[in-house]
């Protein structure tokens, strides 16, 4: 049999449209080659969505792409991931269930203490299937499982959790590979990796999640499993735009600008997602200094598809201030006074304003949402934005 092992699409999960747009393009990408290749079927190992509640316009895109699968009469096999699990039980994976897009495979009975996996049964596949939790509580429950014997047939085991032979040195909890059930193929998701143990195989992310793993990715990826194939994995590439880094330190706020500039100007970007890293410790100035408006219309004018840029590793040097305090009603005036003068930006001229609309008090009965509201606009107001 040949199938597709997908996981960890994240539909919804970037907040930039046009990087949503390019992770919805990657996963299209995906079906196209699932469609071209006529394979028997389909497995995604968890996190289809960012969230167990998508936006409507994810959802509309969505079901667009598996009325696609079914008319190919592609069968989608599917497992809820940590973030579209919900502790009710309840998530789109069931709309998309009862639109016979999908097939949920996790089928569960706890008994004495033991929690036992029901096959579902295609072909000649026995499809089992556990969703992965929030923090990673799935791992306990996964020390428990027993599968329900299917003699005979080809025994796939779908998991979102983290392994301890893909762990590396992070201290988290992880399910022991050598205590899960015996299975042919362990289709599994969670960790954005491209990762083989023996059969227990991570095929890495649909699309890059974060600036983090589009440096280190570049773009997503899925495997196709042939079992009549002594090879029998062959990953498929997804690659949607290139992807141009630049890492620029500074020291010098106020001249930051110019300098970032002329980097990007040196290089093609052109229709490339841009990774700008701004890193080094000011001693002059402040990251409200930096005129990213006129470093992104730079990006625009080079005709780079997007700009995302990273301040992580931009540090401002820490002032000693020695303050002779003559009134001690005055602190706040005379520290923002000496500060100001040691630290001549711009910024300063908004300090006082800010901190007396951030001293304002929920008012009795207001909920929290409207208070948080009301600060950010006043924000605004003084920021003028």
């Amino acid at each position: 049999m040949r199938f597709a092992h997908i996981s960890d699409v994240h539909l919804g999960g970037w907040k930039q449209q046009q990087m949503q747009d390019l992770n919805f393009q990657s996963f299209r990408k995906a079906i196209d080659a699932c469609i071209d290749k006529k394979l028997d079927f389909i497995l995604i190992a968890g996190d289809l969505f960012d969230s167990a509640y998508p936006p409507i316009e994810i959802l509309k895109e969505t079901f667009s792409e598996f009325k696609r699968l079914k008319e190919a009469k592609l069968p989608c096999f599917i497992i809820a991931g940590s973030h579209d699990y919900s502790i009710s039980g309840k998530t789109f994976l069931d709309v998309l269930e009862k639109a016979g897009f999908c097939k949920n495979v996790m089928n569960i009975e706890e008994i004495n203490g033991k929690i036992i996996l029901n096959p579902t049964i295609y072909q000649g596949a026995a499809i089992y299937g556990y969703p992965g939790k929030k923090s990673g509580l799935e791992v306990a429950d996964l020390r428990k499982i027993k599968l329900n014997d299917s003699p005979g047939l080809f025994k796939i085991l779908m998991l979102h959790t983290t392994i301890d032979k893909a762990k590396g040195t992070f201290p988290i909890d992880a399910i022991e590979c050598d205590i899960l059930p015996p299975a042919n193929y362990y289709a599994l998701g969670h960790l954005h990796i491209d990762f083989q143990y023996q059969n227990f195989v991570y095929p890495g992310p649909i699309f890059p999640n974060n600036f983090q793993e589009l440096e280190d990715l570049q773009n997503g990826s899925f495997y196709i499993v042939d079992t009549e194939k002594e090879n029998s994995l062959e990953k498929i590439e997804l690659k949607i735009k290139d992807v141009a880094v630049i890492d620029v330190e500074i020291k010098n706020a106020l001249s930051a600008t110019e300098h970032i500039i002329s980097e990007i100007e040196k290089r093609d970007v052109e229709n490339k997602i841009i990774l700008l890293r701004i890193k080094g410790e000011l001693e002059t100035g402040s990251n409200s200094d930096i005129k990213f408006a006129q470093i992104e219309e730079t990006a625009k004018r080079k005709n780079a598809y997007f700009l995302l840029k990273n301040t992580h590793e931009l540090k401002t040097k820490e002032v000693e201030m020695e303050i002779e305090v003559k009134n001690i009603d005055n602190i706040e005036d005379e520290t923002i006074s000496v500060f100001s003068q040691q630290n001549p930006v711009d910024f300063n001229k908004f300090i006082p304003q800010l901190m007396n609309s951030l001293s304002i008090d929920k008012q009795e009965g207001e909920k929290l949402e409207s208070f948080t509201n009301r600060l950010m606009e006043e924000s605004r107001k003084i920021l003028k934005f």
